[in-house]
């Protein structure tokens, strides 16, 4: 996935009305829940998530195997 589709597909996701969680899978497996819009923050093919308690999740464009959710289904 490109740094420009990777931005624009998250800043899509966590624009829509009424906010939807959806799903983030990284290599090797690793799969969390984006389930607060606000505690996203994507720039330039880099995203940061704020888990519950503060703790950071890092990723970034070619980290990503897929982003699951009702408009995104999208493999990097």
């Amino acid at each position: 996935m490109t740094a420009d589709h990777f931005d624009g597909l998250l800043e899509a996701l966590r624009g829509r009305t009424p906010f939807q969680p959806f799903t983030v899978e990284l290599m090797g497996g690793h799969r969390f829940e984006i389930d607060y819009p606000q505690a996203l923050i994507v720039r330039d093919g880099v995203a940061v998530f704020l888990l519950p308690g503060g703790v950071p999740v890092w990723f970034d464009h070619e980290s990503v195997t897929q982003i699951v959710g009702d408009i995104a289904d999208a493999s990097a």
